[in-house]
């Protein structure tokens, strides 16, 4: 069963439960289902996600043989699917990742100017400054972008605060290290 065919099986069962679908795919065996709703997902709500997203699943039987079921919220970087879930992102920085077919790099990163039914449109970092239409049949993912303190995340990078000086200073135990330290002997 495609991923588009699952997600409008699921879609319905879980805004029964108050909640948004957000995302939902397999991934090594794990069937992955993420939701949201307005002011975060708390752990009920993920327990009744659970309880809807796997009683459908076991009526509608989409994989062969044994898989998992991971209920999550979409925490910081949250991928975008439908046109609402882009409508709610536009002024966010977003990651795209094209289809092959598509001329230009396949990966974008940029601000989400506008979006409807048919696509979306950003402004990439290092263009021009005009926006770039992308439809959403064109596009295999994408993401929000969290930034940190006005500047990007860079994938692979620790996203904190890098002070160009270091201290030659050893920073010295405190009290409480000592007797943490002098209780393990």
């Amino acid at each position: 069963m495609a991923t588009t065919d699952l997600f409008a099986a699921l879609e319905p069962v879980v805004a029964s439960v108050g909640l948004e679908l957000v995302d939902c795919e397999m991934r090594s065996g794990i069937f992955q289902v993420t939701v949201d709703r307005e002011g975060g997902v708390d752990l009920e709500g993920l327990t009744d996600a659970n309880r809807v997203v796997s009683a459908r699943l076991d009526e509608i039987d989409p994989f062969p043989g044994r898989y998992s079921l991971e209920v999550s919220s979409p925490g910081i970087e949250r991928p975008l699917r439908t046109p609402a879930h882009f409508a709610k992102a536009v002024g966010a920085t977003i990651s795209v990742k094209t289809r092959p077919q598509v001329p230009g790099e396949r990966r974008r990163q940029g601000r989400l100017v506008s979006s409807d039914d048919e696509g979306f449109s950003l402004i990439t970092e290092g263009g021009n400054g005009e926006p770039e239409r992308l439809l959403y049949d064109e596009v295999d993912r994408v993401r929000t972008v969290f930034v940190w303190g006005g500047e990007e995340r860079k994938p692979g990078g620790s996203g904190g605060n890098k002070s160009p000086v270091k201290s030659k200073i050893p920073a010295q135990p405190t009290k409480t290290d000592n007797r943490k330290q002098g209780a393990n002997r």
